[in-house]
């Protein structure tokens, strides 16, 4: 083994004690894990890294846990590095460490630098995460805006297990709700009352005013159809900009802006039914084109087309997903809000009669509403959209840093409630400002430290034996599997919960391990040594709120 020990060392090592005992004879015939869980037992006292692998594997080579546990014991206190082992409960493996090869993890981490955390789970493949999506009739509300926020910090975390991630904005301007945004801009354009189907907001009568005064032709004295559609078509694009333009302001930035009318356009729902016919999915009944999705577990078969020509809602999204296939993603993902559920079985129908596979080439994710209180109660008017809050507002209200980070530390599976006032205190009750201030704080002490002298040409990782630097160097290293199970778990919010403990770790390693000598002091070596512990502590709160979109100020 390495001098220092990661989790991944300890689980391999534990995978080759397994090999080497089934080669001796000591263990029967059966297949062998590749991987064993370690993980930090919630005690310290048991040790730095605990395993169930004896409670897991017992059962195969027809043994109980503690006897396989206890067989496990005497070959896993003979690794380097490892002073002690004890069997817990049942079967639990408690190991400790060395504080040397413990604290040799810091070094690692400081030369990893940025790399710190990466992996390559998902090296070779090629993920669409599509996201947003809002409708071109409105600025971004706080679902769309949870979504930004979600959905950019997920695509980072798939990147950062090497995958090929392309972002991907679908904007829905095929329908009947482009005709009532294009009658409301009409109708606020003539000073009318908006129709009783349209959207309202002061937001309507500014893209009027802009379509007005940025087109040369008088629109108003057009026909009744030509004017909706000089609106339609100036709205539209308008709306579009302002949506891109509000997004890269929130750090949230697509490779693609794909519109659903171009499959409409383009031919490629002819070209899905097509697909679909020749795999012989497709029949007609009643004057209709139908997809006999209950094959695939939906719960009724869909209609294509229409009896009177007019494409149903799923044509778009069978050429969709095909056109998505067909630009050569392995996986899909949508990010959908709270009333979408009702829209996954025809969806992963869809999938499966293209020939894929549910859940694998096609993932859907649902996100819970999210609700704005301040001195607790709900805020539930804009001042510019009239009757929902938006991107804008939240930003205005906290910044974009705390927006995004308040929108990424809870599960999409919840709702979540935004407290406003929270979130624009700087103090540490303010989750994003408690992580960003620990960050904050690691440039400060490694700017005292060199102004005092302390340098970093020595490291003595033996020196690193104050209960609170094990418990930062045990939160340090676990960045690579946290980040890991994110991109795993499609759960972004498990590294900004991760962020938070870290922060208080650090926090009080601060209070009780001094970097600088005392007023008059020598500099030490136990000095030099915290010197790259700060950094390292430094380096990893800089992974970790880059990962999620946030910025890591060094003064605060």
């Amino acid at each position: 083994m390495r001098e220092s020990v990661t989790p991944a060392d300890l689980s391999a090592a534990i995978v080759r004690v397994l090999q080497a005992l089934q080669s001796r004879g000591v263990l029967g015939a059966g297949d062998l894990p590749t991987e064993v869980v370690v993980e930090r037992p919630k005690n310290r006292d048991h040790g730095d890294w605990a395993t169930n692998a004896a409670m897991q594997l017992a059962a195969k080579f027809g043994m109980n846990p503690r006897a396989f546990a206890e067989l496990l014991a005497p070959e896993l206190a003979a690794l380097a590095g490892v002073t002690k082992v004890d069997i817990a409960g049942p079967g639990f493996i408690n190991l400790t460490l060395s504080a040397a090869v413990a604290g040799e993890l810091v070094r690692e981490i400081v030369t990893a630098g940025e790399a710190f955390g990466k992996g390559n789970d998902l090296a070779g493949l090629k993920m669409n995460l599509e996201f947003v999506s809002a409708n071109p009739t409105g600025p971004i509300h706080l679902g769309g805006t949870r979504w930004a926020a979600v959905g950019d910090a997920l695509a980072r975390l798939l990147q950062n297990q090497g995958a090929e991630v392309t972002r991907e904005y679908y904007f829905n301007d095929h329908g009947a709700q482009i005709d009532r945004f294009a009658r409301s801009l009409l109708a606020a354009a003539r000073g009318q009352e908006t129709p009783e189907d349209g959207y309202a907001g002061e937001y309507i009568n500014e893209i009027a005013s802009r379509v007005l005064a940025e087109t040369a032709e008088d629109i108003l004295a057009l026909p009744e159809d030509a004017a909706q559609e000089a609106f339609r078509a100036a709205g539209v694009e308008l709306m579009f900009q302002e949506i891109r333009e509000s997004l890269h302001d929130f750090g949230v930035d697509f490779d693609v802006y794909f519109h659903e009318n171009s499959l409409y356009e383009s031919g490629a729902v002819e070209r899905a039914i097509t697909k679909l016919r020749e795999l012989g999915h497709i029949f007609e009944a009643d004057g209709a084109i139908w997809l006999r999705s209950t094959t695939f577990g939906d719960d009724r078969d869909r209609v294509v087309i229409k009896s009177d020509g007019e494409a149903a809602y799923i044509a778009g999204d069978l050429a969709y997903y095909l056109d998505k296939r067909e630009r050569g993603h392995d996986r899909c993902i949508y990010m959908l809000g709270a009333d979408h559920h009702g829209y996954i079985g025809r969806m992963m129908a869809l999938c499966s009669a293209f020939g894929d596979e549910a859940g694998v080439n096609l993932e859907i994710m649902i996100g819970q509403m999210v609700n704005l209180v301040r001195d607790g109660e709900p805020v539930r008017m804009s001042k510019r959209a009239g009757t929902v809050v938006t991107m804008e507002d939240l930003v205005d209200a906290v910044g974009v840093d705390a927006a995004r980070y308040a929108l990424t530390r809870s599960s999409i599976n919840s709702s979540l409630d935004i407290d406003l006032e929270q979130l624009t205190k700087k103090t540490n009750d303010n989750p994003v400002f408690y992580v960003q201030y620990a960050h904050a704080r690691t440039k400060q002490v490694a700017k005292n430290a060199e102004s005092l002298g302390v340098t970093r040409e020595t490291f003595d990782a033996s020196l690193l034996t104050h209960e609170s630097e094990g418990e930062l160097i045990a939160a340090l290293v676990e960045l690579p599997r946290i980040t890991a199970q994110a991109a795993q778990f499609r759960d972004p919010h498990r590294v900004a919960r991760y962020l938070e403990d870290l922060a208080g770790k650090y926090h009080r390693w601060y209070d009780n391990c001094r970097v600088t000598p005392l007023s008059g002091g020598t500099v030490e070596l136990v000095h030099q040594t915290r010197l790259w512990l700060n950094d390292a502590a430094g380096q990893v709160l800089r992974n970790g709120l880059r990962l999620l979109g946030i910025s890591t100020p060094e003064r605060m």
